[in-house]
Parts: structure tokens; sequence; C-alpha cells
């Protein structure tokens, strides 16, 4: 489903953390909404399993993933990353036709066949 990188587990182990009274299980939510200036934009959150939610777990941190939003992350790596580009989550996804600049918004595969 997703893969989440070394130091997207290092830096979700650390905010996690900090959360205090953080639900059992609870781990970053990654959903897809529509917005941005592809068309779908990722959204990301602290939150707790919801039924029917597809997670990745790895070393003791988990990804979240509503169904909804499943087809368009399957195969996506997440990563973190501090560098000139930025701070923060990065999602590198195969099901992307083209991606904004900005690294939050997409234009998934099916919509660019349907044009």
């Amino acid at each position: 489903m997703i893969t989440v990188t070394d130091n997207a587990v290092k830096h979700l182990r650390s905010l996690l953390a900090e959360q205090p009274g953080r639900e059992p299980g609870a781990g970053l939510r990654i959903f897809i909404e529509n917005g941005g200036c592809s068309g779908l934009q990722y959204g990301m959150s602290f939150d707790a399993p919801k039924e029917g939610d597809e997670i990745a777990e790895r070393d003791g941190v988990r990804v979240l993933v509503d169904p909804a939003s499943v087809p368009h992350l399957r195969g996506a790596t997440v990563d973190y990353c501090d560098d000139l580009t930025g701070t923060g989550f990065r999602i590198q996804n195969p099901n992307a036709r083209r991606t904004c600049g900005c690294g939050t918004s997409f234009e998934p595969e099916a919509a660019a066949a349907a044009k």
C-alpha cells in the first residue's frame, strides 16, 4: 500500500511522542481532497484508526488512509525532508500524472486519461 521511509518513521515517532493523551493506535492520516492547482491535494492530520482504513505500520508508527483515498495513494512513498526546498512530509506518488510545484497538489492518472 504505502511505503514509509526511515526519515519519516523517525520524525513521526518524535511528533507522536509530543501528542499528550493521544488515542491508542493513533498515527498520521493522509487523505486526498479536492483542491489545489492540479485538481486534488494531499491532507495530513494526526488521528485514530477508523473502520475501513488501510494502515501502513512500520517500527511502531502508523500511517492511516481512508478507503476513498486508497486508490490515489496505492504504491506511494511517504518521506520526511529537511532541505533547501522546505521541511516536511513529502509524498512520492506513482498515481500522479503531474504535480504542482508546491508538492501538495496533483492530477491523477485517471483524470489525464479522461481528457
